[in-house]
């Protein structure tokens, strides 16, 4: 499910967006396991929408969302924030949640960081993130 004032875009449209405009930040919403082992975008800020292993949706996300934009800048409800995900759809919902806080430029970036699975069930060989190159980091 979609909404519409929820913009979708790849991850090559995306690294266009925040190269573009200086206030853009990217939110990664994956769990810290996710960010820091399997890796992530540079520059990227982690701000866990479910947490590992139990699926447990973070009661304080649209907070430490809040707390990240302030400390980069600015707490503005029209900044633009780009979410992203292992394949977009967590990252979809987390971008609601910020919809219903008030924020009002908001992008999902489709396939995420890892895409779908292929046809033997691995990942970053169809879509997302690692897939298209772009600049990413591992801790």
């Amino acid at each position: 499910m979609s909404e519409p004032n929820i913009k979708r875009v790849t991850p090559p449209e995306a690294w266009r967006i925040l190269n573009a405009d200086p206030r853009a930040v990217l939110i990664d919403v994956r769990c810290k396991v996710e960010h820091d082992f399997v890796g992530h975008p540079a520059g990227a800020v982690n701000v866990v929408w479910k947490d590992y292993p139990s699926g447990a949706q973070n009661p304080n996300f649209v907070a430490e969302v809040r707390a990240a934009l302030a400390a980069r800048g600015g707490d503005d409800a029209a900044r633009p924030i780009l979410a992203l995900c292992r394949s977009g759809v967590r990252s979809l919902a987390a971008a609601q949640a910020l919809a219903a806080a008030g924020y009002t430029d908001l992008t999902n970036v489709e396939q995420g960081f890892e895409g779908d699975k292929d046809a033997e069930g691995h990942r970053c060989s169809v879509g997302g993130w690692r897939f298209h190159r772009l600049p990413w980091e591992q801790t």
